[in-house]
């Protein structure tokens, strides 16, 4: 479990295809605390990782979530958003993320203002259903209220702090990014649907 507030960006140090899974080395500040098989969520991709030494680590993204996500796209020395499991004594900031990645949506424009960057995205017709204006909505990771909506579209205002420790300062038009709606939204959904059977 996250909370979509983003802890540092890592860099992608090593990419390769191993009996069709990526592994990715990733380079980060708190690789050395990290233990064997703990959850950190990568672009918003929960991955266990395997500690190498104390400035790098490794993971291993399978068919389904390179299906899902945006990580099989990812190059040597992109920068990924990282962020450690929520500890059960911690403010809950954000909001409940669970690193279960539901797809990708693509960037439709980004909007420079005065104080903060409008990105607008597309996302699936069948994923509309999910999308709440002033919800939420985690985006490569990171916990974001849904600013407005339109017919398959929605837009985020991303503050200039999130702008400049995140990749989002790195995502242009039409770039993929992964998205995970919120799981409130989605069990309504869910139940709303069987409901009517």
């Amino acid at each position: 479990m996250f909370t979509g507030i983003i802890e540092e960006t890592g860099v992608v140090k090593s990419l390769s295809m191993k009996g069709g899974n990526l592994h990715l080395q990733v380079e980060a500040s708190f690789a050395g605390k990290l233990k064997l098989n703990e959850s950190v969520s990568h672009n918003g991709a929960c991955l266990s990782v395997i500690p190498l030494n104390k400035t790098r680590y490794e993971v291993m993204a399978v068919k389904e979530t390179l299906t899902r996500t945006n990580l099989s796209s990812l190059r040597v020395w992109d920068t990924i958003n990282l962020e450690r499991s929520l500890l059960a004594n911690s403010r809950m900031d954000g909001h409940f993320v669970q690193g279960h990645v539901d797809g990708t949506v693509k960037c439709q424009s980004i909007k420079k203002l005065k104080g903060s960057h409008v990105f607008t995205f597309a996302c699936k017709k069948e994923d509309s259903k999910y999308i709440v204006e002033k919800g939420s909505i985690a985006l490569n990771g990171v916990s974001l209220t849904v600013a407005n909506t339109a017919k398959n579209t929605f837009s985020v205002a991303i503050i200039p702090y999130t702008f400049q420790h995140t990749n989002f300062n790195r995502i242009g038009v039409g770039d993929e990014i992964n998205v995970e709606y919120d799981i409130l939204g989605k069990y309504l959904v869910s139940y709303l649907q069987k409901a009517k059977k």
